[in-house]
Formats: structure tokens, C-alpha cells, sequence
């Protein structure tokens, strides 16, 4: 599981491996990125957190489980904290206290986290106009977009897509190009295998190392590809009629890669079976359903 580490004299939290060095007693831990932010801290510039994929712990309750992953199929978009809770038979106040029990963060504010480390992911990654990132990322509103860019980065988004690397910008023939970060270890290879004998013909397909399939958007077409991007994520491509609304495809195809999930505990829990179901530990992602317990942030 991914830790990240918050420092209380900087007001800002780093991913494991950062070079920050600060005193042991200054030091706060935090399970999600999420929580860091809810408890005030910034994400780090240097070694950019919100490119980890974070991971449910394995002791969070069903409840929060189904959750967080009703939060990734977009109930919050439209709706309040009460129709999620009406979804799993609970009251908001019930929902919010097991979410900050359980993860340090309520159901809102881990929707917003979620909804920009996308939106700065494709600041870094893409071309996108500013409007075109926020609706991509679920944002209702450029207002809404601006104040939580600012609340969880401590910059507008102009100023954060001012800050991107050289290396940043992922070069697209045609369609929108963006990393999906992975934890390691991680075999892309057996995930293709693993995909190429169960895929549809006419509608997936694996050449050269590269996923391909066609999706459907309101009713009209697109087509995704993933391929290997590096040591620590794929790269997914989206061929959309819109981005509006692009982090759900980018979560659906995060779980279909199964790049949420945490290899150890998968691992873990399928060492001791008495039957061999994965080559790699990339497969037994896969077998999780491309992790029930995956927080994004991440993600798309």
C-alpha cells in the first residue's frame, strides 16, 4: 500500500522514495493522498504525488469499499452526500463518519481530490484547453474547478499547467494521450496475454504489446489503446466524440488493466490457493476485477 508522508513544518506531503529528508518528529503518515490534502497539506512539487496509484487499505469495511467505488462510477457528480448514503442504505452523517474513520477524508472531499489529480495529470500531460481539462475531469464548473485547484495544489490551474516539465507532454497522433500510474510490480505483458485470449472479435484487440477496444459514448463511437509506458504506468489513448467527463473512462480503463490494485495483497491472498490461476502478478490484478478496493488519484 502506498503511505504518503506529510511534513508539519513545510505543510506538505511527498510519495514514498521522495529525496525530502525532514526530522522523523515532524513527519505525519497518511494512507491517502486525500486525506493529506483534507488535513491541509499540499502535494509536493518535486516528486508529485498525485501521479501514485493510492489503494483502499485491506481493513477499510465493506461499506466503504462499495463507496468509494460508487464515488468512481460518478454518483457524486450530480448528487450529495445523502444519495450515496440512500445507495447503500445509510445516512450521509453514518457514511461521512466510516469514511473519516476509515480513510481520514468524507465522501466529497475524496470525489474532489480524485476529480483533480486527473484534472492535473492532463494539465501536465495534454494540450487540453483549461475548460476543456475541467470538464473532463467532472468538474461542474470552471468556479468549482479554480477553487478546488487551488484548495489541493495551492495554484490556479494556469499557473499549474505554467509549472509542467518538458518532459511532461505526452505527443498524441490524434485522440488524448495520458499516463495511468501503476504500483510495482507490474508484467503489462501477461496482462495483454491475459487479454488477448479472452478478447471479442470486432471489438478488442492485442497487436505488438498495444490494447485496443472500441467503446460507446451516448451513442456514438470511440476507441481506446493502452500500451507500456514506463516503470511505474501504461499509457492510455481515448478516440472520443467529447472529453466531457473523460475520468470515467480513464477509471474504467484503469480497472480494466487492473492498475488500482495492490499486487502484494493480491498476491497474498492468492499464494496459498490450491490452484495456479496467474503467471504474473499483473494477472492477479486482473483476477481482483481490477481492484475493488482501488482509490484513484490517482486516477485518468
Amino acid at each position: 500500500m502506498t503511505t504518503y508522508s506529510a511534513v508539519r513544518t513545510t505543510g506538505i506531503y511527498c510519495r514514498p522514495g521522495c529525496g525530502a529528508t525532514p526530522l522523523a518528529e515532524n513527519v505525519r503518515t497518511f494512507e491517502l493522498a486525500a486525506a493529506a490534502e483534507a488535513a491541509g497539506y499540499r502535494a509536493c512539487l518535486r516528486c508529485r504525488p498525485y501521479r501514485v496509484a493510492g489503494t483502499i487499505g485491506e481493513d477499510a469495511p465493506e461499506l466503504v469499499c462499495r463507496a468509494v467505488q460508487l464515488i468512481i462510477g460518478s454518483v457524486l457528480d450530480d448528487a450529495g452526500e445523502a444519495a450515496l448514503g440512500a445507495r447503500l442504505g445509510v445516512s450521509a452523517r453514518h457514511l461521512r463518519r466510516m469514511f473519516n474513520d476509515h480513510l481520514g477524508v468524507t465522501p466529497d472531499r475524496f470525489a474532489r481530490s480524485r476529480r483533480a489529480h486527473l484534472a492535473r495529470r492532463l494539465l501536465d500531460d495534454s494540450d487540453l484547453s483549461i475548460a476543456e481539462v475541467a470538464f473532463a475531469s467532472g468538474f461542474g464548473s470552471l468556479r468549482q474547478f479554480n477553487r478546488a485547484m487551488r484548495e489541493v495544489f495551492r495554484f490556479t490551474p494556469r499557473e499549474l499547467r505554467e509549472r509542467r516539465r518538458r518532459a511532461d507532454r505526452l505527443a498524441a497522433d490524434g485522440g488524448l494521450t495520458l499516463r495511468m500510474p501503476f504500483t510495482a510490480p507490474y508484467d503489462w505483458d501477461a496482462v495483454a496475454g491475459f487479454l488477448a485470449e479472452r478478447a471479442v472479435p470486432g471489438v478488442e484487440s492485442v497487436e505488438s504489446g498495444v490494447y485496443r477496444r472500441t467503446v460507446v459514448i451516448d451513442g456514438a463511437p470511440g476507441m481506446l489503446e493502452i500500451w507500456s509506458g514506463g516503470p511505474d504506468h501504461l499509457r492510455l489513448r481515448a478516440h472520443l466524440p467529447y472529453w466531457e467527463g473523460i475520468i470515467h473512462v480513464v477509471e474504467r480503463a484503469a480497472r480494466l488493466a487492473g492498475v488500482g490494485s495492490d499486487p502484494f495483497l493480491a498476491a497474498g491472498r492468492l499464494a496459498s490457493a490450491p490452484w495456479r490461476p496467474w503467471r504474473a502478478l499483473a494477472t492477479v490484478h486482473l483476477l481482483l476485477e481490477g481492484g475493488r478496493r482501488a482509490a484513484p488519484g490517482h486516477p485518468a
